[in-house]
């Protein structure tokens, strides 16, 4: 994984410091690019232990077109919590709950759920009904009836709803190309948390890429990912320098279900990760 250590060297030497919506402040750069070859292994980070079990159901839950996090905590995945238990605590049903009592709720109680588990139009709810659009399918039309189209386009920025979404979307625009049967995928970053988001997004979309491409009968070329505001929260610059200071370790091999022909028929169990030997994980405080 160099690229992303490549961009966390960048961004620690040459950032500079600007403040930011959460008050944490961070070093940032604008405009980096970084390209990973999926012949090479599956991009997943060794410097660190990444939970790729919150990946892959946070992928399914976005091809699902699903925006209540219930589906989420139901499988403990707890990545988006943050958003909305802080509406909730906002609300007048706010009885003074813990974060730990209120997934609990959401896991136990549907109406619950239903009222306070949902964060608005966000990825899922674009991806799949962008003003009544459904991009992935239109995706899936285009890859397999006219590959050569300089439009195979998914946008998650929508201006007329991005006030009702619990977090404005970070990645924002994926684009797709094909060129001697293989398939790549460019993502288009606006805000990139290096420590904590990138390395889960660099996961999540190469591993899409490579579900996409299992479907279309393609083979997997490279996924390539671009970020505006680059930036590493200043709460997070020492885990960023243990990093640096890890040995590389070789990437593992993501094994897919070979048998899945939809997009939309993948399952977590479809899933299987070979050879993963990562240094330990490193904790690191999300800024809401």
């Amino acid at each position: 994984m160099k690229p992303y250590l490549d961009l966390c060297r960048h961004v620690m030497k040459h950032g500079s410091f600007k403040m930011d919506r959460t008050g944490t402040g961070t070093k940032s750069v604008f405009g980096y690019q970084m390209r990973y070859d999926l012949a090479e292994g599956f991009p997943l980070l060794t410097t660190k232990k990444v939970h790729l079990k919150s990946i892959i159901h946070e992928l399914l839950w976005f091809i699902n077109g699903d925006t209540n996090i219930k589906y989420l905590v139901d499988h403990d995945v707890r990545i988006w919590n943050e958003w909305p238990y802080r509406t909730f605590t906002q609300s007048s049903d706010y009885q003074g709950e813990s974060m730990d009592e209120y997934v609990e709720k959401i896991k136990t109680n549907l109406k619950f759920a239903e009222k306070h588990g949902d964060l608005g139009p966000v990825y899922g709810a674009q991806w799949r009904k962008f003003n009544g659009v459904d991009q992935l399918q239109y995706i899936l039309d285009e890859i397999k009836n006219n590959p050569d189209s300089r439009r195979m386009i998914l946008s998650a920025w929508n201006p007329a709803e991005i006030k009702n979404m619990a977090l404005p979307p970070c990645h924002t625009l994926i684009q797709f190309y094909v060129r001697d049967s293989k398939l790549s995928l460019q993502l288009y970053q606006r805000s990139a948390d290096i420590f904590l988001g990138v390395p889960f997004n660099i996961a999540s979309y190469a591993l899409l890429l490579m579900m996409v491409a299992q479907v279309t009968n393609l083979e997997v070329g490279e996924f390539v990912h671009t970020l505006g505001d680059a930036h590493i929260y200043s709460n997070h610059f020492d885990q960023i320098e243990l990093q640096l200071s890890r040995e590389v370790r070789k990437r593992p091999t993501m094994k897919i279900n070979p048998n899945v022909k939809s997009l939309f028929d993948f399952k977590y169990e479809d899933f299987e990760l070979l050879n993963y030997n990562p240094h330990p994980g490193i904790k690191g405080k999300v800024a809401v």
